[in-house]
């Protein structure tokens, strides 16, 4: 019985040992989060291994700075005023959803207009994201411009190969 006990014990500590270790082992070079080939291959990206390429002036570097610069601060300023109602809405959403799904009878109108709901937020955020991406590219010459887009066609080439970027 003893033997058996220090068995269990052990098949359960060990898998947590070692995924501590793989975890602490790994090392993210600085990033907030994992780059994986999802968001290497975005379009519309400013990364710095791009604006590299473009040979920005000295101005245009500082001009795109204070762009990020008020933007994330923006951003802050929206999340720091009304965390709650959002956290609400959303769970007030699930909500919904749940009562969707769990209903007996599957109500393609409430799935509707739920779909629609999602959709007008998606579209809002899209139109901001893309609002930001044209502020960045204002400061650019039209043939960093033209470069640009040069190197964005590049990299989704680069992210249409199988094993790179797109879910296959």
């Amino acid at each position: 019985m003893k033997f058996t006990k220090q068995l269990i014990i052990a098949s359960l500590v060990l898998p947590l040992t070692l995924g501590a270790s793989t975890s602490f082992a790994y090392d993210n070079k600085g990033h907030k989060g994992p780059r994986g080939p999802q968001q290497e291959c975005r379009m519309g990206d400013f990364d710095r291994g791009m604006m590299k390429e473009l040979a920005l002036t000295d101005n245009q570097k500082e001009q795109l700075k204070e762009l990020r610069k008020a933007h994330r601060d923006a951003m802050k300023a929206k999340f720091e005023k009304a965390p709650k109602p959002d956290t609400a809405a959303r769970e007030a959403h699930m909500n919904q959803l749940k009562e969707l799904m769990m209903a007996d009878t599957f109500d393609s109108a409430k799935a509707i207009e739920l779909a629609k709901e999602m959709s007008e937020k998606r579209i809002e955020r899209q139109v901001n994201m893309l609002s930001q991406q044209h502020k960045m590219l204002s400061i650019l010459t039209p043939e960093q411009k033209t470069k640009f887009f040069e190197l964005q066609q590049e990299r989704a080439r680069d992210c249409d190969k199988p094993g790179k970027g797109k879910r296959h």
